[in-house]
């Protein structure tokens, strides 16, 4: 809350005591108000910064006051259960009841609007299932990784510590932990919240090698391999792009930048934290390959992929093509979707720019398939997935496995209130005040993520049962339903070209693959 409305609220106070004190015939009361006012106007009538307060002296604060509460007005008084963006209310309940272990069943009935143009669906099977008690896991780490990672379906996604609090980072890890899912680290670097819990870690490389730089900012591979060899460290992923700021690096401004912050980052204090926004080890996807296979043989075996919010089409096909023509292939692909976000973006990057997840899932499972690459590399899809359902449709789509990390925010206790670029995150999230902090329990949290977790697997294996389907690797485009218009239903088979096996490499794909993958060059971007 900004110190504007507080003040304004502080004055409403003082003018009901000087109300009171009138009524109860103590009229010296009535000066201390009166006298502040008298001050608060003379300051608007001279100040030459907003034309409201000049105009409208006084009365002009409550303009702001209400601007800066409009959203906390319409969360908890306008909005209905479906409304609220990005997540509207029904979501948020949900994550909170499955991380308190409650609200694992609903009642009266659904209150999703099935006729509307966008609903979709899983149909069930009159020879339903009963649910598998676990979890199935999947194998990242395809014929040149001597260390694959047996990953959970559901893992949490991409927050880096700077961006999110040392509390916040260390009960997701513990979360992890106790659930046995995978926390990946942001670009932000592995700090000691990170490591002391000993939850699995994907470590995340940024255009900022934050972890393992140089004093220029360039790769060093000796603090790599110290890092990349750590037992808690499962997977590397290489980011190319996200989808809160495609195209853009990040900023970590100098006022958010704690001691710890800056050991984990390998950065000096006192300046902003800029990271590029391109890598200086490659500029070729020939080059991006073969730093690939360098990550994996300093880690020692493990499982190396990267990440991208999907952009220019012929782009990712020239990485495809880089794959077939060095024979160096990533273990994974993280496909981050336009719509996703935390932390801070410019609007018009986080708004406007980057694929959408389906579209972009689709895009980049078909490519691979296309190529005849996709029996060999893992595809994680990211973004406002946060149910089990959410799970099996992007599975439905072309996924493998699935990361959340706004989601996983809701598990921490995050109320949505949109301050996470202030520092002042009422819930001790997004915020690096230790006052903030201190209110984010971290044992409490940690088994909040775990529940969570547990529970959204619980209701994916729910789905698959309900379809009749033996397991995961049987969510095809077929079975995923989507309404058009009220009276048009197609699967996504229907709705998306879906390629076969070496399509692209035999000329038999549609122009709207074919036209990016002739443009595409393993030689440059």
């Amino acid at each position: 809350m900004k110190l504007r409305t507080v003040i304004v609220i502080l004055l409403f106070i003082l003018v009901v005591i000087a109300v009171l004190g009138a009524f109860w015939h103590s009229v010296w009361w009535v000066f201390i108000p009166a006298g502040l006012l008298a001050l608060l106007a003379l300051y608007d009538l001279t100040q030459t910064r907003h034309t409201i307060l000049r105009n409208y002296p006084i009365f002009g604060h409550l303009r702001y006051a209400f601007e800066d509460i409009h959203t906390q007005v319409r969360q908890y008084f306008i909005e209905g259960d479906m409304e609220g963006l990005p997540f509207a209310r029904e979501q948020r309940e949900m994550v909170y009841e499955r991380a308190k272990n409650e609200g694992l069943v609903h009642p009266f009935g659904t209150v999703e609007n099935v006729y509307r143009a966008g609903y979709e669906w899983i149909n069930h099977s009159i020879v339903g299932r009963w649910p598998a008690k676990e979890e199935p896991r999947v194998k990242v780490g395809g014929s040149q990784c001597s260390k694959p990672y047996l990953a959970s379906h559901f893992n949490i996604s991409a927050m880096s510590f700077g961006s999110l609090s040392a509390n916040a980072i260390e009960a997701l890890n513990r979360g992890a932990r106790l659930g046995g899912f995978a926390h990946d680290t942001g670009e932000g670097g592995i700090s000691k919240y990170h490591l002391k819990p000993g939850g699995d870690l994907i470590w995340e490389l940024g255009t900022g090698y934050f972890g393992c730089r140089t004093k220029d900012g360039k790769f060093d591979p000796v603090q790599y391999r110290e890092r990349a060899t750590l037992d808690n460290v499962k997977m590397v992923a290489i980011k190319l792009s996200q989808g809160a700021k495609p195209g853009g690096g990040g900023i970590l401004p100098a006022a958010k930048l704690t001691r710890e912050i800056a050991v984990a980052r390998g950065v000096p204090m006192g300046h902003d934290v800029d990271s590029p926004p391109y890598h200086s080890v490659f500029s070729t996807p020939r080059e991006m390959l073969e730093w690939v296979q360098q990550l994996r043989e300093l880690s020692g075996g493990k499982p190396v992929g990267f990440k991208l919010c999907v952009g220019r089409q012929d782009q990712f096909m020239g990485i495809v093509k880089a794959m077939l023509e060095t024979k160096i292939l990533v273990d994974f692909i993280t496909v981050d979707g336009g719509e996703g976000g935390t932390g801070a973006a410019p609007q018009e990057l986080s708004d406007f720019m980057g694929t959408p997840l389906v579209d972009a899932l689709i895009f980049a499972h078909n490519t691979l398939v296309g190529a005849n690459l996709r029996k060999e590399i893992r595809v994680m899809a990211s973004g406002k997935i946060i149910s089990g359902f959410d799970v099996a449709a992007k599975l439905c789509m072309g996924a493998d496995l699935c990361n959340s990390a706004r989601g996983m925010m809701f598990a921490l206790g995050c109320i949505q209130a949109r301050r996470c670029h202030t520092n002042t995150c009422p819930t001790g999230i997004t915020t690096q005040d230790p006052w903030r902090v201190q209110g984010l329990v971290v044992k409490d949290k940690a088994e909040r993520v775990a529940n969570y977790h547990r529970n959204t697997i619980r209701h994916f294996l729910w789905v698959i049962a309900a379809a009749g389907l033996n397991g995961p690797e049987d969510l095809k485009p077929e079975i995923l339903n989507r309404r058009v218009s009220l009276t048009e239903i197609r699967t996504y088979r229907e709705l998306y070209p879906y390629l076969e096996t070496g399509d692209l490499l035999e000329g038999r794909a549609p122009e709207l693959y074919k036209k990016p993958w002739v443009m595409a060059s393993a030689g440059s971007f």
